[in-house]
């Protein structure tokens, strides 16, 4: 038996890739059968002048396997259409400043917020010559209210600031917009909710030691105090009833035909001012002819006041008495500071700044002026 010739031998070290291009003269090729690789000259040609990968070898199935994974022609990011604009996440409306307004007083250093009382004592007495003459006094009291402080800053880096603004964004502006929606958010919480640290007298509108307690609303015919459960003349006689007793409740001082009057009910029974009589006439409409000086607020701190129910407040905004020295408001949310910026602190790769307010909560001033209610 005859060995096999061998045509050539090619080194490892003498390996290299095979290309094929239409520069070359074709004719090299036929030499390619001493190593194995039989090509017609056509094909060879054809090959030449495509576009070639793994598969286009003449070969059929071709030996070798796809070099990269399977994939779209167009990558997504070139068929995106962007909108204008970013969507914020949305946070509960703060109401306290809308339901009793704000009062700055004070600095930021301060320790307390004080308001003087004073109570006139005397009785007359029947006149007699050789009888003593009676004699007045007076009573003079003060109220405190300690200041909370609270802080928050932020810090941004230098690759931060300038990777944030390949999607027109500032780092440092919305931080810093996220630092005053938050201490603006604890502010607004104190006024309803006041701030104990065991120390302190701060109170709020939903706390204040001096409050009247809650009188529960009346039942409907359907045997339940909530609005959603109750026509047109029985959502008219709550209001009716409530105005009454703060007419009462403050001996006649306080009239709800010519006093400004607010009445703060909760997220959940505002809409049934809506409710209409038989004659189309709702309940918002029967409100500003009959009592044109009294204004609506909802707030949703008042849906869960009390104990987890509703709560109603029903309160003169304000009250001429013609002895009271002060500004003659029912409450008053005392505010030294609603913001600040206490400094920038640079550094080699960004910068931090810092910001803070402070707050006395709220403070009743003449408890004869608010009725409470709950059940709505």
């Amino acid at each position: 038996m005859k060995n096999s010739p061998i045509h050539s031998h090619v080194g490892p070290r003498q390996q290299r890739p095979l290309r094929l291009s239409a520069r070359e003269d074709i004719a090299d090729y036929g030499a390619l059968s001493r190593i194995g690789i039989v090509l017609q000259q056509g094909r060879v040609r054809d090959m030449a002048r495509a576009a070639m990968d793994s598969n286009d070898v003449g070969i059929n199935p071709s030996p070798l396997p796809g070099l990269t994974s399977p994939a779209i022609a167009t990558p997504v990011q070139f068929l995106q259409s962007w909108l204008p604009g970013f969507v914020a996440m949305v946070t509960a409306p703060r109401k306290i400043d809308e339901l009793i307004g704000v009062t700055t007083i004070g600095s930021f250093e301060d320790e307390e917020i004080v308001q003087g009382t004073l109570e006139r004592l005397g009785e007359s007495a029947l006149y007699s010559d050789g009888g003593n003459v009676p004699l007045t006094s007076f009573n003079v009291e003060f109220e405190r209210r300690t200041i909370v402080r609270h802080e928050l800053g932020f810090q941004v880096g230098r690759l931060e600031e300038d990777r944030t603004g390949r999607i027109r964004l500032s780092a440092a502006n919305e931080k810093r917009a996220s630092a005053t929606v938050a201490l603006e958010i604890q502010r607004n919480r104190i006024g309803f909710y006041g701030f104990n640290n065991g120390q302190n007298r701060t109170f709020g509108f939903l706390n204040d030691p001096n409050l009247p307690a809650y009188v529960s609303v009346a039942e409907g015919a359907a045997q339940d105090t909530a609005w959603s459960t109750k026509t047109f003349l029985e959502i008219t006689a709550d209001i009716r009833a409530w105005l009454a007793s703060l007419r009462a409740g403050s001996r006649g001082v306080i009239d709800p035909q010519a006093a400004n009057i607010t009445i703060a009910l909760p997220e959940s029974a505002v809409d049934f001012l809506s409710v209409t009589s038989d004659f189309g006439v709702s309940v918002r409409d029967w409100l500003g002819k009959t009592y044109p000086n009294v204004r609506i607020l909802s707030a949703p701190d008042l849906d869960d006041a009390n104990g987890g129910a509703t709560a109603v407040y029903v309160y003169a905004e304000s009250v001429n008495d013609g002895t009271s020295t002060d500004n003659g408001r029912t409450f008053e949310q005392f505010v030294p500071v609603k913001f600040i910026s206490l400094g920038v602190e640079r550094g080699v790769k960004g910068y931090t700044e810092d910001f803070a307010n402070a707050t006395a909560g709220v403070m009743l001033k003449r408890p004869y002026a608010v009725r409470r209610f709950s059940g709505v």
